[in-house]
């Protein structure tokens, strides 16, 4: 019997990155997991600019010895707002303030959006979104040919929260930086995962899991002890005893979703409210009541059902995706 080459076994991914600290974990995760297929990555401005995302992006694909999976830039900024970078978080570079060997891979001549609808119509029903970053690209990919919603297998997002934000008191920031692009992808139809704050500020990658990675060695496995080093010192200087593992996750949820609790619920990111743009906002019971203008005043009638659009992280088994994390980055 011939083996089947990995790439060929495994779930089809594009993933929609800017890349920073997390998203580089993200990466290397899915690079080194055999569930997973990436068949491209795509560029957002978010953590940094468009520009250091496209450099940091090619630098890890070249450190991953993959200059095979396609790069390519898309959006330079938000839909309709000013870009918010983060190198507060996320270091000068974006990756720890870690100087990576430069690229021996190539950019990508497509644009990101275009790369995204030309490789879905080349495998309907195959290819999983993993935006990991403000949803800008995957926006403006539906605005251009909105016949890839049904041809999308699934979206899983890192973004969003239904128990309070991170930038402010209700908005997480990949949502933030671009609420009108998350609204787009929210209302799109197609099957789509969030796993946002509710899940990710209970995966912290505290000294327990480094020391472990910190035992083998690697071109991959170093950069990544390096990575999750500062993040857990940042993390100290808030009081927190470990780093949130944000974007990982999606990719963990794209590689087992039996590490979370995601029930069906309806969510519309706020756009306009004064505390409140970038917020997502989940209906948890499904239905909404129903006013009737009666002559000066409105009566309620009844209640009217909202179907859902999103399966929503409320819970995680933090360890076993912790666990999962530093073997696979270890090579075991």
């Amino acid at each position: 019997m011939l083996a089947i080459p990995a790439s060929s076994a495994g779930k089809k991914i594009i993933i929609d990155t800017d890349p920073g600290t997390d998203d580089a974990m993200a990466l290397m995760l899915a690079l080194n997991s055999p569930e997973l297929d990436v068949r491209a990555i795509t560029v957002v401005p978010g953590n940094v600019t468009a520009q250091q995302g496209l450099e940091n992006a090619l630098r890890m694909i070249s450190l991953a010895n993959r200059c095979d999976i396609p790069v390519a830039a898309g959006a330079q900024h938000p839909l309709f707002q000013k870009l918010i970078t983060a190198e507060f978080w996320h270091g000068k570079n974006g990756l720890a303030n870690i100087e990576l060997p430069p690229s021996k891979c190539k950019v990508d001549s497509r644009f990101g959006p275009d790369l995204i609808i030309e490789m879905v119509h080349a495998a309907p029903h195959e290819i999983t979104l993993v935006p990991i970053g403000p949803l800008t690209n995957i926006a403006l990919a539906l605005e251009k040919d909105p016949t890839i919603v049904p041809l999308v297998k699934e979206v899983i997002i890192m973004g969003g929260s239904i128990t309070g934000g991170n930038v402010n008191a209700s908005a997480e920031a990949n949502i933030y930086n671009d609420p009108e692009a998350a609204q787009i992808v929210f209302q799109a139809g197609w099957p789509l995962t969030m796993v946002g704050l509710d899940v990710g500020d209970k995966t912290l990658f505290s000294k327990k899991y480094l020391d472990q990675l910190g035992q083998t060695h690697g071109p991959m496995n170093d950069f990544i002890y390096k990575v999750a080093h500062f993040l857990i010192d940042l993390s100290a200087q808030f009081g927190s005893n470990g780093a949130p593992m944000y974007d990982p996750l999606a990719i963990g949820v794209a590689i087992d979703a039996s590490l979370v609790k995601a029930p069906l619920m309806h969510v519309d990111v706020e756009s306009r409210g004064e505390f409140t743009r970038g917020e997502t906002v989940a209906n948890r019971h499904g239905t909404v009541e129903r006013n009737v203008l009666h002559g000066d005043r409105y009566i309620i009638e009844g209640v009217d059902k909202v179907e859902p659009n999103a399966k929503v992280c409320v819970d995680v088994d933090a360890d076993r995706f912790l666990q999962l994390f530093v073997s696979r980055l270890r090579g075991k």
